[in-house]
């Protein structure tokens, strides 16, 4: 280790990488068991790093998992997806006064838009390379796609059209896509400017292999190569998908098979980073983190997408890794969640904060000094189930009667837009909100409550009122015998309890879900 990198309270020094690969799906990845696609450098990173094997979400979907990891606060028991409050800090507030450099790479177009447009504004330096999904990089095709190596693609078969879909006539080669280009970045930057700090934290946030399935040959059709017809490169977000006609099960192949081929393309541009990291025996003294957001269904249970169902495990139960200087490589069955990610960051940079966090440092489980760190994670999309595992068992409760009463608490009232649906906004807060507290704060928050009739913020439409699942996942991880109505359930709904009132969750919550 260089005698002028410091070493932190953890132990550690104080340079850290963080990549999150959206929607990586923990059942598909070769460390994990898999041997359905390809996987090199994910598994090349798992041999060399403490391998989590229970590691569970907390809030949902895309920006309150990133929350959870920047700010350590779950937060979808008081709001929907939506930006940092005036109550709480990133972690990347503190660094910055601490002069420790925070650079965020990223192709993730939900960083910049309402709903999460000040997660990236505490970064020293960031870097958001243009063209996934719905960024609005382009207003017009490239009337020439002069050896564009994009496939003709069929629709989005929700409907709608989405920006990445004139981005991508601009790509000329596979270094072109948003993916590769982020990888290729966290190359160069651990390249050239590493070096030259004493102290870092990296955060890649990586959309891939979130759909769009989008990729160019080798990559395209991998592993479906007999498919004759335009690309799926758009799944539907469907329950039932097959039994309803909404794909047919041959369609619902293809578009397993293109996740696949994201996956693969991705975990080959994530090599470029490792490659830097040997090459420069980086391992030495950076800590190197990789973690999801959430799963993202293929046909399992006949799902697919992001619809609105419980959080069953090819969407809850996710991957991380974490490859620390001087610490063997293993699996860790310990319980943990994205929370404490954050907490784990605030250990090793020795950071305190002065909002309150629901996190747990992973560090004395990664040191071997520890073999468990928490008795049961909590988890869910605001609005819709809560969920509690212990580790054994898992609880997914859904709200009674009507879903309500439910309060969205919130000074920046913004949340995720749609862009087939640019009319589409939530309601200002009317008469009816209160000024509130949030727990441990003394800033004012706006409380609106909702009522049944009223426009609820995108994911908490709809809840399915009842559909509550109880599942032993130690031994039945496919979740196929529902444990409602046995003692387990009991069990589960008492810890569910304490942990509502651990986190002081809004006593609402504990009215919409019948557990008062």
């Amino acid at each position: 280790m260089p005698s002028n990198t410091p070493t932190t309270a953890a132990g550690l020094t104080g340079k850290v990488v963080v990549i999150l690969l959206d929607s990586l799906n923990r059942h598909l990845l070769g460390a994990y068991g898999s041997d359905e696609f390809d996987t090199p450098n994910l598994d090349r990173l798992a041999a060399r790093s403490v391998r989590f094997s229970n590691h569970y979400t907390g809030s949902l979907p895309c920006l309150p998992a990133r929350h959870d990891i920047l700010v350590g606060a779950l937060d979808f028991l008081w709001k929907p997806w939506g930006s940092i409050e005036l109550w709480e800090r990133p972690i990347t507030y503190q660094l910055r006064r601490k002069n420790i450099p925070t650079v965020l790479i990223t192709d993730h177009p939900h960083l910049f838009e309402t709903g999460g447009e000040n997660y990236h504004t505490d970064f020293a330096a960031w870097d958001y390379l243009r063209g996934h999904e719905g960024d609005p990089w382009k207003t017009r095709a490239d009337p020439s796609w002069a050896g564009t190596p994009a496939v003709p693609a069929a629709d989005d078969i929700r409907g709608g059209k989405w920006p990445s879909e004139l981005s991508r006539t601009w790509f000329r080669s596979e270094a072109d896509f948003p993916g590769p280009r982020t990888m290729a970045a966290t190359a160069d930057w651990l390249e050239q400017h590493a070096p030259h700090h004493d102290e870092f934290l990296v955060f890649v946030d990586e959309f891939d292999p979130h759909e769009p399935f989008d990729t160019p040959k080798p990559w395209a059709g991998r592993y479906d190569p007999d498919w004759d017809e335009p690309t799926m490169i758009w799944p539907p977000y469907a329950i039932d998908a097959v039994k309803n006609g909404v794909i047919t099960e041959r369609q619902g192949q293809h578009v397993r098979a293109n996740y696949g081929s994201k996956l693969s393309m991705i975990d080959h541009w994530l090599g470029k980073v490792l490659d830097v990291m040997d090459k420069n025996d980086l391992w030495q003294d950076t800590t190197l983190i990789l973690c999801t957001d959430h799963g993202h269904y293929l046909g399992e249970r006949d799902i697919f997408g992001k619809p609105g169902v419980p959080n069953f495990e090819p969407m809850g139960h996710t991957p991380l890794f974490v490859a620390a200087p001087g610490v063997a490589a293993r699996e860790c069955g310990a319980l943990t969640t994205n929370v404490d990610i954050n907490a784990t960051l605030r250990d090793i940079f020795a950071v305190e904060v002065s909002h309150i966090t629901h996190g747990h440092s992973l560090m004395p489980l990664v040191n071997g000094t520890a073999t468990s760190i928490r008795e049961w994670a909590i988890g869910g999309t605001y609005g819709q189930w809560v969920q509690i595992q212990d580790g054994t068992n898992k609880l997914m409760k859904a709200p009674v009667g009507d879903g309500l009463p439910l309060s969205m608490w919130s000074n920046r009232w913004s949340t995720m837009p749609i862009p087939g649906r640019p009319g589409l906004r939530l309601p200002n807060p009317d008469k009816r909100a209160t000024l509130d507290f949030m727990p441990g704060s003394d800033i004012p928050v706006i409380r609106q409550p909702f009522r049944a009739g009223d426009l609820l913020p995108f994911w908490a439409m709809s809840p399915k009122i009842g559909d509550d699942h109880v599942y032993v996942t130690r031994d039945d991880p496919g979740e196929t015998e529902n444990r409602i109505g046995e003692p387990v359930e009991k069990r589960m709904i008492e810890m569910l309890h304490v942990a509502l009132t651990s986190v002081s969750a809004p006593s609402e919550q504990f009215e919409r879900l019948g557990i008062a």
